[in-house]
């Protein structure tokens, strides 16, 4: 898998909000798909309480986005965003073949790093 975004390890926490966003996209729609992306993830950085975004790819065409809020209420305050409502129609009608959803509550944090050397 390939991981496109920006990390955020060292910022995880308890109680955050987790998004976990599976989708197949329509191919012929891969240019506009991403002019649009390119907006709403600017956008969601700038909502308050934003931690962490970032996409996989798997090999047979599957992506998986895993969004982090710092709560459950910024979470909420996203997904009811009027830029953002307007894309996930845009979504549905131009950009997937279909896509699923889970939003869940983080209960535990663990982090590890190697020391160098």
């Amino acid at each position: 898998m390939a991981a496109t975004g920006q990390g955020a390890v060292g910022s995880f926490a308890g109680g955050q909000a987790i998004t976990i966003f599976r989708s197949r996209r329509r191919p012929e729609a891969e240019s506009d798909y991403q002019r649009v992306v390119a907006a709403m993830q600017a956008a969601a950085r700038d909502t308050p309480g934003f931690v962490d975004f970032k996409t996989f790819s798997a090999d047979d065409g599957e992506k998986v986005s895993v969004v982090t809020f710092a709560t459950p209420a910024a979470q909420q305050a996203w997904r009811d965003d009027p830029r953002h409502r307007r894309a996930q129609q845009q979504g549905r009608d131009d950009f997937y073949v279909e896509y699923s959803i889970q939003v869940g509550e983080c209960s535990h944090v663990s982090h590890w790093v190697r020391e160098p050397g």
